[in-house]
């Protein structure tokens, strides 16, 4: 494999410079590298509702260019994450499903919009501060597991264009979190202990209810059990998602044990929430219906006769034993050598083979196991998503 350093030697970089602890040593060894490392930090979400970090980011990333010795550019795609993420987002959680939008974000504003924009600035190559590696094997730009299981985030990458690729470094793909702490402390990087980022892809970590709220009008219908019975009431199908637990409202009924009732379906055209008690066999799925694949090198060989592949249906999952086969309208059968739990529509089914991120697709059914209903529900179509 390429020496990190022979890829960006004496090359001008771009940095996604968020203001966190990751693009910050991603930045520093690039400069230790010998780049000619320039940042670029960006404001995507301009809503001041006293959850947005956008203001507290850009002074990060200015106090850590600073402590490198680096050019820090600022760039503003609020127009276009709402364009081409949020709504999506938000027309998937309309429809009663569960939508992932650091994949979108991934592709449409960090490799797409961001990547467009670095090259203004003379840019060669695109870098990161993701916990994965580019690597070049067979001659194609090919995504691999990063290194930190834990962390690795080649699962969001999945659907980042080959071409891409190509023009992208990842300087932590190599490193787990720990010791990418370790550097920024010793190097005295002002965000060595900041806490990473989480909830919402730039949008920050904030009431989840009350978010949507603003943007979707609550639609309240019955929770169902399994046998039909009506136990209560939901706030909104879009609230809730497949394997959940916490917060509906019906324990300590006196026609029920007191074992706990989970979210097993959504019933969309009835507005129905179905739920089940103590067992979660109605949540196990034996096999998944994908559409709108993604292969970053091409479909895998052998996928017309069915390709023996690994899978995740979410972040950090162990990586599953699946066959994968085309199916109608352009889509794909993946069918699982143990069942899974929770298979949910709106998130995204990513394949494997070793430590190679293949690609991957948006989950569109689940097949349960028999006697069980699936879980159904059409994917809309995103309001002005770019390929």
């Amino acid at each position: 494999m390429t020496n990190f350093a022979d890829k960006v030697a004496g090359r001008r970089v771009v940095l996604g410079m968020s203001g966190g602890v990751d693009s910050a040593v991603a930045g520093l060894l690039l400069k230790r590298a010998g780049a000619d490392v320039h940042a670029l930090h960006m404001t995507n979400w301009e809503d001041d509702d006293g959850y947005c970090t956008a203001a507290e980011d850009l002074q990060d990333a200015r106090q850590v260019c600073e402590r490198l010795g680096i050019p820090l550019h600022h760039v503003n795609f609020a127009r276009e994450y709402r364009d081409r993420v949020f709504e999506y987002f938000l027309a998937e959680y309309r429809a009663g499903r569960t939508p992932n939008p650091d994949v979108l974000c991934n592709r449409e504003i960090k490799f797409g919009s961001f990547r467009e924009y670095a090259k203004r600035l003379g840019g060669e190559l695109l870098a990161t501060g993701h916990y994965a590696r580019r690597e070049t094997l067979g001659g194609e730009p090919t995504l691999l597991k990063g290194i930190d299981p834990g962390k690795d985030q080649s699962y969001f990458l999945h659907a980042v264009s080959a071409e891409a690729l190509a023009e992208t470094v990842f300087p932590l793909g190599d490193l787990t979190k720990d010791q990418v702490r370790r550097i920024a402390r010793d190097s005295g990087i002002p965000v060595h202990g900041k806490k990473d980022s989480t909830g919402i892809c730039f949008i920050g970590e904030r009431p989840f209810r009350e978010f949507l709220e603003t943007y979707l009008p609550a639609n309240p219908g019955p929770i169902r059990a399994a046998d039909g019975r009506t136990l209560g009431e939901h706030a909104g199908l879009m609230y809730y998602t497949l394997g959940q637990r916490q917060g509906l409202g019906i324990g300590g009924r006196r026609d029920a044990d007191d074992a706990p009732w989970y979210v097993v379906d959504k019933d969309v055209a009835a507005n129905a929430l179905i739920v089940d008690q103590g067992s979660t066999a109605r949540l196990m799925s034996t096999a998944l219906e994908a559409g709108s694949p993604s292969w970053i090198n091409g479909p895998p060989a052998g996928l017309g006769r069915g390709a023996d592949l690994t899978a995740k249906v979410r972040y950090r999952q162990a990586d599953q034993p699946c066959r994968v086969t085309p199916a109608g309208d352009g889509g794909i059968h993946v069918t699982f050598a143990t069942p899974q739990r929770a298979v949910t529509p709106g998130q995204f089914v990513v394949f494997y083979t070793g430590e190679r991120c293949l690609g991957g697709a948006v989950i569109e059914r689940a097949i349960r196991l028999p006697a069980t209903a699936g879980t159904t529900g059409k994917r809309p179509e995103p309001a002005t998503a770019a390929g």
